[in-house]
């Protein structure tokens, strides 16, 4: 959606109480922040709780949005707050996620997978979720934009609300500590 014309208007409408115009709305941007949460969150049900959140949130407070960037930057900051709140609030001890995770990296193998082949999963799975933990808030959430949304960095930034060259340096330490963390232990 162009923010130049059909958006704007949509926009306008919608802050006047017409659902129809947000429904287009939500039907044009929905599946960008489901994908944005998905990567986030790992989770589908729980990313599509984030998406309906996001746009409940969207309708309720869209009398703010003031256009001074484009509406899916907005969105994409709402819905990565909402995600980060649910990753706050996650118990440590969820390792499960942290499989799901992996078992949606790996290419599935045309045979059965080894006991060691199972293992190795498992570890791997642990690594990345444990390196995604390790990670700050902004740093999950610029690694997520850039590398899994295909963001720039201007977008990033925009989204962190910050400078690009904050969102550069957390892209940068986002990329070293996941490296180092699925480095830790690796045997070949």
């Amino acid at each position: 959606m162009d923010m130049s014309g059909t958006e704007a208007r949509l926009i306008a409408q919608a802050k006047q109480g017409d659902t129809n115009a947000f429904r287009q709305i939500v039907e044009a941007n929905s599946r960008n922040v489901f994908g944005l949460a998905f990567r986030m969150l790992g989770n589908e049900a729980e990313a599509e709780d984030v998406v309906q959140e996001t746009f409940l949130r969207a309708w309720k407070n869209l009398d703010k949005f003031d256009g001074r960037s484009a509406l899916s930057t907005w969105l994409f900051r709402i819905a990565s707050n909402r995600a980060l709140d649910l990753i706050r609030s996650r118990a440590r001890a969820d390792h499960l996620a942290g499989e799901e995770a992996a078992a949606h990296l790996d290419a599935a193998p045309e045979t059965a997978p080894s006991p060691e082949q199972n293992a190795y999963a498992g570890q791997l799975g642990r690594r990345i979720h444990a390196g995604l933990d390790g990670l700050t808030h902004q740093e999950r959430t610029a690694f997520v934009l850039r590398h899994c949304q295909d963001f720039s960095v201007a977008e990033v930034s925009k989204v962190l609300d910050t400078s690009v060259n904050t969102a550069k340096q957390a892209i940068f330490r986002a990329v070293r500590k996941l490296r180092a963390a699925l480095s830790t232990g690796v045997t070949s």
